[in-house]
């Protein structure tokens, strides 16, 4: 790891009670879970210390074979046609599930109804889904680092936390990834979800910056849902703007495009 990459990474060391206290609240919420009786958060089975019992677990919606430039269905794998004529500023992007029910339900549940204890789960999918690739690569083509899509300070004031921070708190835990923070929102405009789809991009331009040093580093941003891109493509444009060498999109979620008698 170059200098510059370990001097981002600084910011992580600094806070080792932190993350001592973070993994020192999940043992003892998993403690929580498999000392009390718990029920699955969609049929209300028994399901031991998780929040999704076995069977409704594996009949999440999964990705299966998706272009790995946007996480969309590609037969075979391969990139599309839209990655391959304009690629994003993004060098790849995983998905663990779609983004259709009861995926949604799930994660709206999260992210609006305060339902943090879900941040976990969610996490703990895109850990998961994200290791086969992490696997295969030599330790230097890893991340160095792993960044949580930022909120505005307002919208972070109004929601009292950050979904994606607490998603990537649990990835970086799985991964063994350092957490980074030098990316800030710098503008808030209308929520991404009240959106149609075509003003998603004119919503978020320009509103990210860069406020640490990551020239050369290797990044993998982490969110919760990946609808247009829109959002995390603004994002991925200002870490390559200030030097970034590669940025990939992890997301727990991505939303299929409508079909064309259904856009608005």
């Amino acid at each position: 790891m170059s200098n510059r990459c370990a001097k981002l990474l600084d910011c992580g060391a600094a806070r080792v009670p932190g993350r001592t206290l973070r993994a020192a609240l999940r043992w003892t919420g998993g403690l929580a879970r498999r000392a009390l009786p718990q029920r699955c958060e969609l049929c209300t089975a028994a399901s031991g210390g998780t929040l999704l019992c076995a069977a409704c677990s594996t009949a999440l919606p999964r990705t299966t074979a998706a272009c790995p430039t946007c996480a969309l269905p590609s037969h075979g794998g391969v990139p599309c046609g839209a990655c391959l004529s304009h690629p994003p500023p993004y060098d790849a992007a995983f998905a663990a599930l779609v983004y259709t029910f009861p995926v949604d339900r799930l994660l709206q549940r999260m992210k609006y109804g305060g339902r943090l204890a879900l941040a976990d789960w969610a996490g703990g999918e895109l850990a998961a889904a994200v290791a086969p690739t992490l696997g295969a690569r030599r330790p230097d083509e890893r991340p160095h680092a792993i960044v949580a899509l930022p909120l505005a300070p307002a919208r972070q004031r109004e929601r009292g936390y950050n979904q994606a921070h607490a998603i990537a708190v649990r990835v970086a835990a799985e991964t063994r990834i350092g957490l980074a923070a030098p990316l800030v929102r710098v503008s808030c405009g209308a929520p991404q979800a009240a959106l149609p789809w075509e003003a998603r991009l004119r919503n978020v331009d320009h509103a990210f910056a860069v406020r640490a040093d990551v020239r050369c580093a290797r990044l993998a941003l982490v969110d919760d849902v990946m609808t247009t891109g829109a959002t995390l493509a603004a994002a991925s444009r200002a870490l390559v703007a200030g030097g970034a060498a590669r940025v990939e999109c992890w997301v727990v979620a991505r939303t299929l495009p409508p079909s064309p008698d259904r856009r608005p």
